[in-house]
């Protein structure tokens, strides 16, 4: 039987996803249940265990299939970019209205209510995605109204598809600053392959989550002397993207934050670690 990466295909001795049968050996085929994360960010691991490594992170309101529960855990694939993990069953919910809307400022508050001098009940990163029931008015601010009567601003929310097709390097840019966060993939933390898949979905545009992936099929590779505006360079388990030819933002462990940085500066800075760019994309 084909050996496949796990990190996109669900499969155990004991159970794997039904398109795999006849790929793969197990005891048994499943279609799975779908579902919805319902916290504001979850960790996404390789194995049913709080002491293992992140390797992404999924969003509230991002959906997700279930191919088992056991143990307070549950087997995932999320929808948006077929990455397969263990998270907690708490985290998710399978029953819910369909998205409406999409989070747009790195962070934002949920209140109990729509007033903003009321308690907040969570944080929602950008990216998390609400089903909107009705609107309210409160001190001259507007809000848009979730079906459990929580209330997020609304200028902090867009319709979904609202963003596609604009220049996916501004939403990036509106990272800056966020500490870094290995696995991360929200405004309270993220990585450098977190960082661009996340901005390429805001508007619209499909990203697989980790570096050797984006390197191996994210568009098409070009010459150091191509790079424009939005290209992409690697090293060996990194990348950044190109806010003009000179200039890169990219998560990065050695500022910790995502950080905007001369290019020629950062090849230098880090060489001794990584050596010399391994290749350079244009994502679309």
């Amino acid at each position: 039987m084909t050996m496949l990466d796990r990190r996109l295909h669900a499969y155990r001795p004991d159970l794997a996803e039904a398109g795999l049968e006849g790929k793969v050996e197990a005891a048994r085929f499943v279609s799975g249940t779908p579902a919805h994360v319902c916290v504001p960010v979850i960790a996404l691991r390789p194995e049913p265990d709080l002491a293992r490594g992140i390797d992404t992170e999924l969003l509230y309101g991002e959906d997700v299939t279930i191919f088992d529960r056991a143990d307070g855990w549950c087997w995932v694939k999320a929808t948006s970019d077929g990455y397969v993990g263990y998270l907690p069953a708490s985290a998710v919910a399978e029953a819910a209205n369909a998205p409406t809307h999409i989070v747009v400022p790195q962070r934002t508050f949920l209140y109990q209510e729509p007033e903003l001098r009321k308690p907040y009940k969570t944080v929602l990163s950008m990216g998390s995605r609400v089903h909107i029931a009705g609107q309210a008015e409160a001190r001259g601010n507007h809000y848009l109204v979730l079906d459990d009567g929580t209330a997020i601003f609304s200028k902090h929310l867009q319709p979904l598809g609202a963003l596609d097709g604009q220049d996916y390097v501004d939403i990036a840019a509106r990272f800056l600053e966020v500490p870094y966060l290995w696995g991360g993939r929200s405004g309270l933390g993220i990585d450098c392959s977190g960082l661009l898949q996340l901005a390429l979905q805001m508007t619209g545009r499909s990203a697989p989550r980790d570096t050797d992936m984006q390197a191996a099929g994210l568009g098409e590779p070009i010459e150091r002397s191509e790079v424009r505006r939005g290209d992409l360079v690697f090293w060996k388990g990194h990348v950044a993207v190109f806010e003009d030819p000179e200039t890169i933002i990219h998560a990065n462990g050695h500022t910790m934050t995502v950080a905007r940085e001369n290019f020629e500066a950062a090849v230098k800075r880090i060489g001794w670690l990584y050596e010399q760019p391994t290749g350079y994309r244009r994502p679309f």
